[in-house]
């Protein structure tokens, strides 16, 4: 088999959790295009921060809908967060199988303690779940925050091609030399041209993300008795150590991570829960 041939027969599913309509999802599957056969299926609407949730599959129907994306010829449309886009598509619902599962391109990063919450990887764990490689790939935003700009002016400043060209050398590679076992790829890229980037390492998830919320208050909602909005605080930004995710953007790294998946640990300190249920399970005996 040729290189045409091994690229023609790379299947390739791509996601986000920005919505069908989402500039970075359409600029990353574009760029994918000569690495292999391009499908996209992903979320009718936006679904940030839906992590890797499918909904209630015993009493939902969620609705498939084929849509138009230039230059890629299968698009689908799907009523559900990322990981139904992903869980659904490898299931067959769109007639097909997948080689690798990218997810992206997400306006900004996913790193820290947002792994937990990201819709980006919550996708790239269900492609693991069911035996195949998943890459989430995500970006850094500058200027959020400022007064008076919001998201659509703040998505205009995105070096989308950034991120798509670091994504594709991922991908070729991955293509070329996959991981042994199923795997996750957590790839998050600083926003700016890439001859401005100084490289791009492997890292470890930092303990806490490059923002985060300092507080939560509720706040009365006017004419609704007993009802309130909730008002979120957020921090500063915080420099983290340089060998972490959140470290390696900030100091204009790309940033690799993979990610293992959940695992049982035997904690030394946990004296009093085993003596409880051993006490509990002794008197049923």
């Amino acid at each position: 088999m040729n290189d045409v041939d091994t690229v023609l027969s790379v299947k390739i599913l791509v996601t986000n959790d920005d919505g069908i309509d989402s500039v970075g999802l359409h600029v990353l599957a574009r760029s994918l295009l000569d690495l292999g056969d391009i499908t996209i299926a992903a979320p009718d609407q936006e679904y940030s921060g839906a992590g890797a949730a499918i909904g209630a599959l015993h009493i939902s129907r969620p609705e498939v809908h084929q849509v138009n994306i230039d230059k890629i010829e299968k698009s689908w449309a799907i009523s559900g967060p990322p990981a139904l886009c992903v869980m659904y598509a490898t299931r067959g619902v769109l007639d097909d199988s997948y080689d690798l599962v990218v997810s992206g391109i997400n306006p900004g990063s996913n790193v820290g303690n947002s792994v937990y919450h990201s819709g980006t990887l919550g996708a790239a764990f269900t492609a693991r779940n069911a035996g195949i490689t998943g890459i989430a790939v995500s970006q850094a935003v500058t200027g959020w925050g400022i007064e008076g700009q919001g998201i659509e002016e703040v998505l205009k400043n995105q070096f989308w091609q950034t991120a798509a060209e670091v994504a594709k050398t991922a991908v070729a590679a991955i293509i070329s030399d996959p991981p042994k076992q199923p795997a996750v790829l957590n790839i998050n890229v600083p926003n700016k041209p890439i001859d401005e980037l100084k490289g791009w390492s492997y890292t470890k998830v930092a303990k806490r993300s490059t923002r985060s919320m300092t507080e939560a208050k509720l706040e009365p909602k006017p004419g609704h008795e007993n009802s309130y909005r909730v008002q979120m605080s957020w921090g500063d930004p915080v420099s983290q150590p340089i060998e972490t995710d959140v470290g390696a953007v900030m100091n204009d790294y790309a940033s690799l991570t993979w990610i293992n998946s959940f695992e049982a640990i035997t904690p030394e300190d946990t004296k009093m829960v085993d003596q409880s249920l051993d006490s509990l399970f002794d008197q049923k005996g």
